[in-house]
């Protein structure tokens, strides 16, 4: 068995343990996507370009986790079609910076979803996360949320983001973090602090691409 089999079953083994986590499935093109973001010869426009393109991969698997209602639509021959739409009550809020470049694949895929932000720093002296600024929709807390981080190593700053979201009265289980990449230690700090939330990630990985928000935003 090669390393990169040991390190997919692990991941599917937090599937087991963590109901709460849901991973893509690795087809190939996904796994060619976090090669291509993961290789430090990649260039910034190719980067931006195969990010965008896992971005909303997990965007739309995201959705997904949203809750669904039935309805029936009359088609232009008059027939009758039984579907789904989604229930009322969603939005996207994104850990500022890095979690900004998932905003547009949202909104590619729901044209008038609202989107709020949070941003949480590290205190010079203590190092500790701390959040500085929060801006939500009135109603947050009618609503579920789609939480918006790329890259999770520890989990601490998304555990700052979602007590914020606690506190304005989200409920755990309306919260789903979209996220590419996490740690293992990330998911047990998360699930284990909130075991209701659910997490949508491309990969649980050892180690995390922790240059995503420098290369993808030019800043490197």
């Amino acid at each position: 068995m090669g390393s990169q089999d040991i390190e997919m079953m692990g991941s599917f083994e937090y599937c087991k343990e963590y109901k709460g986590i849901h991973i893509l499935e690795p087809f190939y093109q996904v796994r060619e996507l976090q090669t291509i973001l993961r290789d430090k010869n990649t260039s910034r426009s190719d980067f931006k370009f195969y990010a965008d393109r896992l971005i909303r991969l997990v965007i739309e698997e995201s959705l997904n986790q949203l809750p669904f209602t039935d309805c029936k639509v009359i088609t232009p021959t008059g027939a009758t079609y039984n579907g789904l739409k989604y229930k009322s009550g969603n939005c996207g809020v994104s850990i500022v910076r890095s979690g900004e470049a998932m905003e547009q694949g949202l909104r590619d895929c729901c044209r008038s979803i609202r989107i709020g932000k949070i941003l949480v720093e590290s205190d010079a002296d203590t190092h500790e996360a701390k959040v500085v600024y929060a801006r939500f929709p009135e109603d947050i807390s009618q609503r579920h949320v789609l939480l918006m981080y790329p890259i999770m190593s520890t989990g601490n700053t998304v555990s700052k983001a979602v007590n914020v979201l606690k506190e304005h009265g989200v409920k755990e289980e309306c919260i789903i973090l979209s996220n590419l990449f996490c740690t293992p230690q990330a998911v047990q700090t998360i699930l284990d602090s909130y075991p209701k939330m659910k997490i949508l990630t491309s990969e649980i990985h050892p180690v995390a691409p922790n240059h995503f928000g420098q290369k993808y935003f030019g800043t490197d």
